[in-house]
C-alpha cells in the first residue's frame, strides 16, 4: 500500500495519513526524518483518526503502518526533554484514549511493521490483532534505557503474549529482538521478506475486510477480557456474544452456504 493527497475517501495531516480502499483502513505514521517518533500532534490526529473510523461501521480491518525506514522509534524525546511530566501528560492522555477505541472496534487492527518498532511503536504492535514484520526489523521496548516505566498498553498485552517471566526479561533489560525473534515468542505472526511486506499485509487486510466484522469483534473483545474473567463468567459471555451474532446476516449466510456447500458472502452485520 502506498498513501497519497486527501481524497473524498481518505484524509491527510502532515504527522499522520488515513486512507481508504474500500474496506479497509490504513493508517500511517508519517514522521519519517524522526523514524515517526510520536509527538503531540501525532498522538492527537490518532484519537481523530481512531475516533473517524469506530463511527464508521463499514470499516472492516484497520492496518497500522510507518512512513520511511521504520515503523515507530517511540515518544518523541523533544517533547519530553522540552517539559518531561507535562509533555508526558500530552503525549499519553490521546495516546491512550485511541488505543481503547481502537481494541472496542470490531474490526481487527493489523500492525505492518519494518525497520525499528520501539517504545510506544512496540507497544502499538503489540496490541494489534495481526502482526506481519519484515525479516530484518527490529524491536525494542526501549523504555528502560530512558529510566521510564512503560506505557500504551504494554504492561497488559506482553506479559499476555510471552508470559510475566519473559515479559519482565524483555521490558527490564531493554534488549533488542530480530524479526526471528518475535515470531518465537509470539509478539508476530509471520516474518516477511521486506519487499513482499506490504503485498502480504494488503492481502491479509483484504481477507479480513470479507469476513464476519461483528464476529471479529465478540472474539477479539472475549480473547483479551478472558484472562480477567472466572470460567462461569466467561462462558456467559461467550453464550451472550454468540446470541448477537446469531441474529446477524452474517450468520445466516453462513448457515446457508454451509447447506448450499458454498463459501459465505459475509457483508459485516
Amino acid at each position: 500500500m502506498t498513501t497519497g493527497s486527501a481524497s473524498p475517501d481518505g484524509a491527510q495531516t502532515s504527522v499522520l495519513q488515513l486512507r481508504r480502499e474500500g474496506a479497509v483502513a490504513t493508517l500511517t505514521f508519517n514522521r519519517p526524518a524522526a523514524l515517526n517518533a510520536i509527538d503531540v500532534p501525532m498522538a492527537r490526529s490518532l484519537l481523530a483518526a481512531a475516533k473517524q473510523l469506530a463511527a464508521d461501521a463499514t470499516i472492516r480491518a484497520v492496518v497500522l503502518r510507518g512512513a520511511g525506514k521504520g515503523f515507530m522509534a517511540g515518544g518523541d524525546l523533544a517533547t519530553l526533554r522540552a517539559n518531561p511530566v507535562q509533555g508526558a501528560t500530552a503525549l499519553i492522555a490521546p495516546l491512550h484514549e485511541a488505543l481503547g477505541i481502537l481494541a472496542a472496534m470490531n474490526a481487527p487492527v493489523i500492525a505492518q511493521v519494518h525497520g525499528v518498532a520501539a517504545g510506544a511503536g512496540l507497544s502499538l504492535v503489540l496490541l494489534a490483532d495481526f502482526v506481519l514484520i519484515a525479516e530484518d526489523a527490529r524491536l525494542n521496548l526501549a523504555f528502560v534505557k530512558l529510566g521510564a516505566s512503560c506505557d500504551t498498553g504494554s504492561s497488559w498485552a506482553l506479559p499476555r503474549l510471552v508470559g510475566l517471566r519473559r515479559a519482565l526479561e524483555i521490558a527490564l533489560l531493554g534488549d533488542t529482538l530480530s524479526a526471528a525473534d518475535a515470531e518465537r515468542l509470539g509478539l508476530a505472526n509471520r516474518v516477511v521478506a521486506a519487499d513482499r511486506l506490504e503485498a502480504e499485509t494488503d492481502v491479509l487486510a483484504q481477507r479480513l475486510a470479507c469476513g464476519p466484522t461483528l464476529a471479529y469483534g465478540a472474539m477479539r473483545r472475549l480473547m483479551r477480557e478472558s484472562f480477567d474473567r472466572s470460567l462461569p463468567d466467561q462462558l456467559n459471555a461467550e453464550a451472550a456474544a454468540f446470541e448477537r451474532c446469531a441474529g446477524t446476516r452474517d450468520f445466516r449466510a453462513g448457515v446457508e452456504a454451509f447447506y448450499a456447500r458454498e463459501a459465505p458472502h459475509f457483508v459485516g452485520h
